[in-house]
């Protein structure tokens, strides 16, 4: 099927590899919102129509190669809605307008010079740049996926066999981050003191049940300086000592999921960590969509938030719909041989520089693992995040293909500082979770 262009994409290509050039604040205001020109042709896609086994083949030039095999074969269906612009927060677009034109790539792979805040490459980019993956990559690192912090409870993760559908386990979790560092949507939005080691970014989790794994704690610092590792630190409650993890430990099965430290928020590792490489441009469906207005939630909270439901074969797949968006595809190939990951293909939603589906294959090149992550508009989530200008997540599901084992996740994330004090993000913490 020949598709034209749905939405008219018109942002400059300005960026050349290790050399920052200026943008003007219209061109900015054009890449936060690709979609200020409206459709210009259908592809085919009505608001309300379902893709499924009838009609995926129409549809195959739009859908990532992972789902769409699962759609072929019967295993997945969703509805589509309309494509909503997400209004990201007026303090990151304005630090992106103050200080993009003084940044640039550093003369080393993983390297980044100039960034004070907001997004550090918002122009198109150019195939022809050797080192726009490299760019889009930075871009992910420094969005606004919670915020300035955010806080992600209830949080309910269920191991299922792919076949049969039976839960075989399921943990629940209460997971904190924090920025340290570039902070500009929550008070301070200067940079939270004292921070001598000069962390970018705090994870921070806690699984509350089973028995046997409760009060297991996960602490993830990330250095602002992109070259250095991370320091991870896993507490185990029934050993009741910390832990430093090596290095090959992010890769590993993570409490025995289907994911890896790695995996976590999408792609959680360093940008030097991967060789990347920017694919493409082109419209795509993505699981975006508005959560307050999706009905089929359950069950609502007091604050009338409702999770998302699973379906599907062996109800490994969000019930959540999805819509057309500008998609930036990208190659990952990780650095390390040892990475049991041969590359990753991502697929970023290019308004919010966030990844809603990667697919992953193995060493030999395989398809080994789907990652599909639900978003959100905050404006249309819970209501203490209407204000909140991200796009938020609501939902995951990791689909071992090869073993045909998922995991699904059901999650409410609320963007508040007070619900992630800096106090937490530290070793000291996990030695007294307790």
């Amino acid at each position: 099927m020949q598709l034209k262009t749905f939405f008219t994409i018109g942002l400059p290509m300005i960026f050349v590899a290790g050399q920052a050039i200026a943008l003007t604040d219209a061109e900015i205001d054009a890449s936060f919102n690709p979609y200020q020109a409206g459709p210009t042709t259908s592809l085919g896609i009505t608001p309300g129509m379902k893709i499924d086994k009838s009609n995926a083949q129409k549809f195959r030039d739009i859908i990532d190669p992972a789902t769409y095999a699962l759609i072929e074969q019967g295993k997945l269906e969703f509805p589509v809605e309309e494509t909503h612009s997400i209004a990201l927060h007026p303090n990151y677009i304005a630090a992106t307008k103050k200080h993009s034109s003084q940044v640039k790539l550093g003369s080393a792979t993983g390297t980044i010079e100039g960034y004070v805040a907001g997004r550090p490459f918002p122009g198109k980019p150019d195939k022809s740049d050797p080192r726009a993956g490299e760019k889009l990559a930075f871009n992910y690192k420094y969005a606004q996926i919670v915020g300035d912090s955010g806080r992600i409870y209830p949080f309910i993760w269920q191991y299922k066999d792919a076949r049969s559908g039976k839960v075989e386990r399921q943990l629940e979790f209460d997971f904190n981050f924090l920025s340290f560092k570039h902070r500009t949507t929550q008070l301070p939005t200067a940079d939270i003191e004292p921070n001598p080691s000069k962390f970018y970014r705090g994870i921070y989790l806690k699984v509350l049940s089973p028995q046997d794994l409760k009060n297991t704690q996960l602490l993830i610092q990330r250095f602002d300086d992109d070259t250095k590792l991370d320091d991870s630190y896993l507490y185990l409650g029934f050993q009741r000592r910390v832990r430093r993890l090596a290095t090959g430990q992010t890769t590993d099965s993570f409490l025995g999921s289907d994911l890896m430290i790695e995996d976590f928020e999408g792609y959680n590792g360093r940008v030097l960590d991967m060789d990347w490489k920017y694919v493409e441009t082109k419209v795509m469906l993505l699981p975006v969509y508005r959560h307050s207005e999706w009905k089929k939630t359950e069950p609502r909270d007091p604050m009338g938030y409702g999770q998302v439901q699973f379906d599907g074969q062996a109800q490994c797949f969000q019930n959540i719909p999805w819509s057309l968006r500008v998609v930036h595809v990208i190659e990952g190939v990780p650095v390390e041989s040892r990475n049991p990951i041969g590359k990753r293909i991502l697929y970023m939603d290019a308004q919010t520089s966030i990844f809603p589906i990667i697919n992953m294959y193995d060493r030999k090149g395989a398809l080994w693992k789907r990652w599909a992550i639900g978003f959100s508009d905050s404006a249309y989530h819970a209501p203490a995040n209407q204000a909140a200008g991200i796009a938020i997540y609501t939902s995951a599901s990791m689909l071992d293909v090869q073993a045909q084992h998922c995991t699904t996740l059901q999650l409410r994330m609320i963007s508040d500082p007070a619900l992630s004090p800096p106090s937490i993000f530290s070793v000291q913490n996990l030695r007294g979770g307790d």
